[in-house]
């Protein structure tokens, strides 16, 4: 069978086994020379692509809720949308969510995905209390916070096992809705003075128009928020509206690009206003419209996100804005975000900083502005995150984890280099 990830690229044959039970998985492990877990196929590259194909999503049980202290656990097909429609309204939200819902718990862990509020709560891990994985020699065991296999796997894009379940802990609310306040910049420097003036708010992302030039380079909408406390906890998801095709590649194009992101900006109001909107409108914007990603043609696209210290996060942006500005190839969904410590886990993409992340159509010329735009970021300390990348170099991935000879050599102790990989891995090596 055909197999896509979001980005759409690249397109590859797989044989695909559905996860039911853990006999049936100890048996395919021992069968299947090798293979990498996929989860609900929003990954945008090539992380969870492979010519074997291990689907996780339908193990999709909730196994037990302690609705005192928020505990859930729940194997690791389940969506974390399936989780908000049966948590919200009891009043309980997720501690770390990214800007999709549809997502798997065990593709949360694998990415160590992370959201608005890193800069507070850090990534999905810090919430993760224990997993249970299947390694590669059909072994399951229980993993903790502390554990070796804890910091190889969080982050670790499926190559230490398969994980099978997971207690998580939850985020006391007392609504559905979102105090919002939105802050109308005018370039780079008005941006970073907006993120320091409210980095003390739980939530806070900024779209940036990444074709402004000169004086106007790095303008922004920021979007900054907290839960209300009203006691409106009638959460239902949204209904869809849904793209029926690809459109046309020529449909995306410099032009649109200006024009869509002179609208977005021009919309809000100058200087400082106030919202008040609901959990999916905060957090899943791009939810609400099924398959968006064919907007960008059959050729498919790719999100290109970095992220730099934060003493040298302004430099490094302005250097990169530019580039991007001079291109012409744009971007209308770039999304700036401020970042807390890093981590301890092996692979796990943030650091204190910001990161910038942004969506290309494929199309000839794209790779080698990307080439380009790997240099500044090496240049400045950054690194790419591996969820989003279809095409990064292993020397340029290498030179931005620190971590990365630890996880390889855990993986070969472990045997997991033999049984578990990607395309993604095979590219970079690990």
């Amino acid at each position: 069978m055909g197999l896509l990830s979001w980005g759409m690229f690249p397109k590859i044959i797989t044989k695909k086994f559905s996860l039911r039970d853990r006999a049936a998985l100890k048996s395919y492990i021992e069968e299947t020379d090798e293979f990498i877990p996929y989860g609900n196929g929003r990954s945008y590259g090539d992380s969870a692509l492979n010519k074997n194909i291990l689907h996780v999503k339908p193990y999709n049980n909730f196994l037990a809720f302690d609705e005192e202290k928020g505990l859930l656990t729940c194997q690791a097909g389940v969506l974390l949308s399936e989780i908000l429609d049966s948590v919200v309204k009891k009043g309980w939200f997720l501690k770390v969510t990214p800007g999709t819902k549809l997502i798997t718990v065990g593709g949360a862990i694998a990415s160590d995905v992370h959201g608005k509020n890193h800069h507070v709560e850090g990534c999905f891990s810090e919430c993760v209390e224990e997993f249970c994985i299947m390694l590669p020699g059909g072994e399951t065991k229980l993993c903790k916070k502390g554990d070796e296999l804890f910091y190889a796997t969080c982050g670790g894009m499926g190559l230490t096992g398969v994980i099978l379940s997971a207690t998580i802990s939850l985020k006391k609310i007392n609504s559905k809705n979102i105090r919002q306040t939105t802050v109308k910049t005018k370039n780079l420097q008005e941006t970073f003075l907006a993120f320091e003036k409210y980095q003390d708010m739980p939530y806070s992302v900024a779209w940036i128009d990444c074709l402004a030039k000169d004086d106007a380079l790095g303008k922004c909408l920021l979007i900054v928020g907290d839960f209300a406390d009203d006691g409106d906890l009638d959460y239902r998801s949204k209904k869809k509206l849904s793209i029926p095709f690809n459109f046309p590649s020529f449909a995306l194009n410099n032009l649109s690009v200006k024009a869509f992101n002179w609208l977005y900006y021009a919309k809000a109001k100058d200087g400082i206003s106030k919202q008040k909107v609901d959990i999916d409108t905060f957090f899943y914007p791009l939810d609400a419209i099924g398959n968006w990603n064919r907007i960008y043609g059959k050729g498919g696209f790719t999100q290109y996100q970095f992220i730099l210290p934060k003493e040298q996060s302004y430099e490094g942006l302005k250097e990169i804005l530019g580039k991007i500005s001079d291109s012409g190839k744009g971007s209308f969904l770039t999304v700036l975000k401020l970042y807390g410590k890093a981590n301890d886990n092996y692979l796990s993409f943030p650091m204190e900083g910001y990161s910038l992340a942004l969506d290309f159509k494929m199309e000839d010329g794209l790779f080698e502005l990307l080439d380009a735009l790997d240099e500044v970021v090496l240049k400045y300390g950054g690194r790419i995150y591996l969820t989003k990348d279809v095409r990064v170099s292993c020397e340029t991935f290498e030179r931005g984890y620190e971590k990365i000879d630890k996880f390889r050599e855990f993986r070969k102790e472990n045997g997991m280099d033999k049984k578990l990989n990607s395309l993604q891995s095979k590219r970079v090596q690990i």
